[in-house]
């Protein structure tokens, strides 16, 4: 039962665009996880990879640095690829 929404963004274009169980990102000051419910955020991400788990199975994007917006169950990440 996948409940967050993952769009993955890049100068590039449009590197994800998937439903979620949780996606684990890189924060600046440490990874952290998003499930549903989270609460509502715009943090820095640094070079590392975007871990996300759903229904069609796990997955992960290596990512360059940027920047996510966690809010209503759905997680915009824009970053440098």
């Amino acid at each position: 039962m996948a409940d967050i929404h993952l769009y993955v963004l890049s100068p590039e274009g449009v590197l994800a665009d998937l439903s979620v169980d949780s996606v684990t990102l890189p924060g600046t000051v440490s990874p952290f996880q998003v499930l549903r419910q989270h609460a509502g955020m715009v943090t820095s991400l640094e070079q590392g990879r975007i871990v996300y788990t759903s229904p069609e199975g796990d997955g992960e994007l290596e990512i360059g640095s940027g920047f996510a917006k966690i809010l209503d169950n759905e997680v915009i990440v824009c970053v440098e690829k």
